[in-house]
């Protein structure tokens, strides 16, 4: 099957499950090697003058994790956002809030993933030079993430996962709270705003 970039009426036409639908759809293709065929050529000229993203994807820089891939996008597809521990910041909200409000997104998905070294540097109080800032933004999830056996640090594999969870949903809560544009959006249904973690032995998005 041939892929071709989406148009303006295509995308309007979609829903925020239909969008969410796509992506899960396109990330069980990768699992099965199976992802689609592309007119990269085509598809790199008709996306010249114009885009039409149906999401954006919140996402960790690690390089495990290529997003267009492991949903089986294209180019003009989606948004990406990248940086450590997929957390978000000031630039990053006005990203999602260009990508929803003025191009029109249906989606906002804020995927962590297993193993993510920006979560275990945290929990072992990593202190280096600029990445020292950022990784005080993922203690909110460390200390909300009660009720654990064994050590609070990276060796602990348990402790580490169930941190990276708390901290997409800490995201999405703050993303709520910090932008009244994707809230409003949220409120009357014209984007929907998930989570989810990508494992990288099965190469699975999972919702949480």
């Amino acid at each position: 099957m041939i892929s071709t970039i989406i148009n303006k009426m295509q995308k309007e036409n979609l829903t925020p499950d239909d969008v969410l639908k796509d992506l899960l759809l396109g990330n069980q293709r990768f699992i099965e090697n199976q992802t689609l065929d592309r007119d990269i050529k085509g598809q790199k000229i008709a996306s010249t003058s114009k885009q039409y993203p149906k999401a954006i994807v919140l996402s960790c820089v690690d390089s495990r994790v290529p997003i267009e891939t492991i949903t089986d996008q294209g180019i003009g597809d989606i948004f990406v956002a990248r940086v450590a521990g997929n957390i978000e910041n000031e630039d990053i909200l006005g990203s999602m809030e260009y990508a929803c409000k003025v191009a029109g997104s249906k989606l906002v998905l804020v995927l962590g993933h297993e193993k993510c070294g920006a979560v275990s540097a945290a929990c072992d109080d990593v202190k280096l030079g600029n990445l020292s800032s950022l990784l005080k933004k993922i203690k909110p999830a460390i200390e909300a993430t009660t009720k654990i056996s064994g050590k609070r640090d990276s060796s602990n594999a348990s402790f580490v996962e169930k941190v990276v969870r708390k901290n997409i949903q800490l995201t999405i809560d703050r993303i709520r709270e910090k932008s009244y544009i994707l809230k409003d959006l949220e409120d009357i249904g014209v984007i929907k705003i998930v989570g989810g973690i990508y494992s990288l032995r099965s190469g699975k998005i999972n919702l949480i």
